[in-house]
């Protein structure tokens, strides 16, 4: 299937590509969209998709055959087969009627392909007021390594591939396992991820951020893959979030990573740490269910 620049590009608040993520608005967006149509149903990875390394197969992939798309919206819905299985109607695009029309289509597709549950992706441009994405939004973050590696850590930060037992990270990991550390923890022992950043207090883990990654996009630059980031709740305010941050930061840029994309929150903590850092905002992705 093509897409048409003309017609996705001005709909586009947020450069966000279905199964891919968030991308940069240089990337090469209507090539992106047909690259995870070609794919879709294959259970094959594009060679760019972040979520490569987690998995042999892709768990998520483009309705092709019920895909709206002309010059006022473009409707893309994906399947995600994992657990009980979840459709999601992406709507690009501000007719009136956009969301209900994306909503009416992930119920009647979810009820064909037996998925428990029906979701509704919205995109705001960075302009719009974060109010309208509080709660159900989150805020697309630019990390530019053109501008300097950035501020240092104003703590010592640890960088292993294995940390030492004593230093408790699976205690860590299981105290934050809301936020992937267990899953993390599971990866590193398995040896198949990058090393982890660490704060310690008193030599036990209060901190981390990883796996510390790099990997080409689809143009061939290199960028910092997305991070699991914590710290435990009795160590919050001691300045280990920001020193934490500022290293992976320093890592991406002694790594040669020329970007980094990710998503926070909209008003929690990474959130508020990433605009006192000097991220900039490429808009919202806001999601419901349908």
């Amino acid at each position: 299937m093509r897409f048409h620049r003309g017609w996705i590009e001005p709909v586009m608040p947020v450069p966000y590509v279905p199964t891919l993520g968030p991308v940069r608005r240089e990337d090469p967006l209507p090539g992106l969209f047909e690259a995870v149509v070609e794919v879709a149903g294959t259970g094959r990875f594009l060679p760019y998709d972040k979520d490569r390394r987690w998995s042999d197969t892709k768990a998520e992939h483009v309705l092709v055959d019920a895909i709206e798309h002309d010059h006022r919206q473009t409707l893309v819905p994906t399947l995600v087969e994992r657990g009980a299985g979840v459709v999601k109607v992406h709507v690009y695009g501000a007719a009136p009627d956009g969301l209900s029309a994306g909503a009416d289509l992930a119920r009647k597709l979810a009820s064909v392909h037996g998925a428990a549950k029906a979701r509704v992706v919205w995109f705001l441009g960075p302009d719009q007021p974060e109010a309208y994405a509080q709660g159900v939004g989150t805020r697309v973050q630019l990390k530019d390594f053109n501008d300097g590696p950035g501020q240092a850590p104003g703590v010592p930060v640890h960088e292993d591939k294995q940390i030492p037992e004593e230093a408790g990270f699976g205690a860590f990991a299981e105290q934050m396992a809301a936020d992937g550390f267990a899953f993390l923890h599971e990866q590193m022992r398995a040896g198949t991820v990058g090393p982890v950043l660490t704060v310690l207090h008193d030599g036990r883990v209060a901190g981390a951020i990883g796996p510390m990654e790099t990997m080409a996009d689809a143009s061939g630059a290199a960028r910092l893959l997305p991070q699991y980031f914590g710290v435990l709740s009795q160590f919050r305010g001691c300045g280990y979030g920001r020193a934490l941050w500022r290293a992976a930061m320093r890592w991406g840029h002694q790594h040669s990573a020329a970007y980094q994309l990710l998503q926070t929150e909209v008003g929690g903590a990474s959130d508020r740490l990433c605009a006192a850092e000097g991220l900039t905002s490429l808009g919202f992705v806001n999601q419901r269910d349908a």
